[in-house]
């Protein structure tokens, strides 16, 4: 088949890899002049599985109550005129009951444990360079009652097969000595080995190098105004796609099959068609910095639990991101955010980075209430879903692009997860190993 995917992020390519790779013609439709220049340029760089519990639980709810009116708050939320805002609320609190979040944590698990996997096998059989780390992920927490609700979640995490370890402040700095400057604060943490970072950009343009080597059309600087679609109800299907190219002309693109990996502007892009996503955007900001004592630096991923920070190494460079700031589609740099993430991190290592030349950036993470991204089908028989990542988009990114090209290759991907408009599997993909796909050998 003849497939177009939109978007050229992590999700975008990853799945047009695994689509040309099924040996599927592609054609992939990106606004910027290359891949990976939006929400997968400059995030937190960390191969996440063991912290999937989705922001939408009774916990966060109180916290957000007692960070409102606080420009440097983790969560910064600024009520909108917004329907899709207010309705985005109201799925949040009704993902936030204790039913829902526990089948919510065993779908991002799910996902998540596939993707890693993934991303494995691909890096593997490409021999893409990303600056990529496998010592694990290592949580620390300044505060003794939020290390005590930790417990039980890293249990859970245990359960799920995902190797989450508790430890005692101790631990946590022989894991990290960098961190023993801070060791009168740390009360505790929590410590997955299997998890990895590694800088999204390198690899996500790595791969659309190889995709394009293998075939796939990437059509860059191209702006998508509309979906054009024919037909009611079963039979309704997507016939092209409008697009502005780079000489300013308006073309039409058709293809037999269309898959959406816009992120936060999936939802615009699509509710004309009657598909209402709940996507809302969150402004994520990082801070890179240069470092210049590497014995100071750390050399675990991080993720501080007081300020909601992911901390990684990318060679001679560290990656500080987090926060998120509920505010429309804008990009515009909030300084006193920049600021609290380069004093938080400075006070963290003072002596490992040149913190005058910090290199700050946002992006908009497609979030949805549950956290619980859409992967699969829409009422269009030729139309398919693979957004509403949020913070996860580099952690399920390959598995996902992986599982939508098994959707559109009319396949059921070896998953238990609840995809869109497919029933759900009864199994699950944890701990199992990912093999080659129908007519592949291991080194593709």
């Amino acid at each position: 088949m003849k497939v177009i995917v939109l978007g050229a992020g992590i999700v975008g390519t990853a799945s047009s890899w695994f689509l040309s790779q099924d040996g599927h013609e592609v054609t992939v439709i990106e606004r910027q002049n290359g891949a990976a220049l939006e929400t997968s340029f400059a995030n937190g760089c960390q191969i996440s599985v063991s912290h999937a519990e989705p922001w939408a639980n009774p916990a966060t709810l109180l916290k957000v109550l007692k960070w409102l009116g606080k420009e440097d708050a983790p969560l910064l939320f600024r009520l909108r005129p917004e329907w899709l805002q207010w309705k985005w609320c109201a799925h949040f609190l009704r993902e936030s009951t204790p039913a829902r979040v526990a089948d919510n944590i065993r779908q991002i698990v799910a996902i998540a444990e596939y993707s890693r996997q993934t991303l494995q096998a691909l890096r593997a059989e490409t021999g893409i360079e990303y600056d990529c780390l496998t010592r694990g992920i290592l949580h620390f927490y300044t505060d003794g009652k939020e290390f005590e609700k930790s417990l039980a979640a890293a249990r859970l995490m245990r359960e799920l097969g995902c190797p989450r370890n508790s430890i005692a402040a101790d631990e946590v700095i022989r894991l990290e000595p960098a961190l023993a400057g801070s060791r009168d604060r740390i009360v505790g943490g929590d410590f997955t080995a299997s998890d990895e970072s590694g800088d999204v950009y390198k690899f996500t343009t790595g791969l659309a190098a190889r995709a394009a080597g293998a075939g796939v059309d990437f059509r860059f600087g191209t702006s998508i105004t509309r979906l054009l679609s024919e037909g009611t109800g079963p039979a309704a299907k997507i016939v092209g796609v409008e697009v502005i190219g780079p000489d300013g002309r308006h073309q039409v693109l058709r293809a037999d099959a269309f898959v959406v990996a816009l992120g936060s502007f999936s939802a615009p892009l699509l509710k004309p068609l009657g598909i209402d996503l709940l996507i809302y955007p969150g402004k994520g900001y990082s801070a890179t910095y240069r470092i210049t004592n590497a014995q100071a630096a750390p050399t675990v991923s991080l993720t501080d639990d007081g300020y909601k920070l992911v901390l990684s190494r990318l060679g001679d460079r560290l990656r500080v991101a987090g926060t998120c700031e509920l505010n429309g589609y804008s990009r515009e740099l909030n300084s006193i955010r920049c600021d609290a993430i380069t004093r938080r991190t400075r006070a963290l290592f003072p002596d490992a980075c040149d913190y005058d030349n910090p290199a700050y950036w946002t992006g908009l993470r497609p979030l949805t209430p549950s956290n619980v991204p859409y992967i699969g089908r829409t009422g269009f028989s030729n139309l398919f879903l693979n957004t509403g990542h949020g913070t996860l988009g580099w952690t399920m990114g390959c598995g996902s692009g992986r599982a939508i090209a098994d959707i559109v290759s009319g396949r059921q991907p070896e998953l238990d997860f609840s995809f869109a408009g497919m029933p759900r599997r009864a199994r699950s993909a944890l701990a199992r190993p990912v093999l080659p796909r129908p007519g592949q050998s291991q080194h593709g």
